[in-house]
């Protein structure tokens, strides 16, 4: 039950379904309930497609180019890093993102869906918490079915975004986007502390 919560708080961190809701907002400000629920369920829906790709071709996409997985959750770690400090230091997510609006044209896909939604972060955690070597098909399917679980919080948030936003409004989502920051750098630490030990046969105390 532990494993299943922080698997559920570090798909939760890394995907922030709150922060993702000002970009949803600003994507589809002035238009009616019928466009908002189709780009909703559009931008969900390409993300559980690009999370479950990685899910289940990431890990033979590096085995295919010879790249070591401890090399992959080392250079995961580092991205992850600095994906995590720019939440705490620079631009917030919903800051940085909502600035992209402004040139996208189709908003379901971009900026919401890549990388509001299925973030580069997103993107490694479904690998790294599918490793093929450690995890039986089974904990990988359990693993899988949490993060999905996330992106159905993230469905439900935008389609009830116009009152998430009133309740917590820009400050409220900032704010938290910086504290998943700062829980995802300390999974980012420990994913590079983890690929070390794991290149040169280490054993690392729990």
């Amino acid at each position: 039950m532990s494993e299943l919560l922080a698997a559920f708080i570090f798909f939760f961190a890394v995907i922030d379904p709150i922060g993702t809701v000002p970009v949803f907002i600003a994507v589809t400000r002035g238009e009616d309930a019928k466009f908002k629920r189709k780009v909703a369920l559009k931008a969900v829906g390409v993300s559980a497609l690009v999370l479950l790709f990685f899910v289940l071709a990431g890990e033979l996409l590096l085995n295919a180019i010879k790249i070591p997985l401890s090399a992959f959750q080392i250079a995961g770690g580092i991205v992850l890093l600095i994906f995590a400090l720019s939440m705490i230091f620079g631009e917030s997510k919903p800051e940085s993102e909502i600035k992209s609006v402004r040139n996208s044209t189709e908003t379901a896909i971009f900026p919401l869906a890549i990388p509001s939604i299925a973030s580069p972060g997103a993107m490694l955690a479904a690998v790294l918490m599918t490793r093929n070597n450690e995890y039986t098909w089974l904990e990988q399917l359990i693993t899988s079915s949490v993060m999905l679980s996330v992106l159905i919080i993230v469905l439900v948030l935008l389609l009830l975004a116009t009152h998430v936003h009133k309740l917590i409004g820009d400050s409220g989502a900032s704010i938290i986007s910086r504290v998943m920051g700062l829980i995802l750098s300390s999974v980012a630490v420990t994913n590079i502390l983890g690929g070390i030990a794991h290149y040169f046969g280490l054993t690392v105390a729990v």
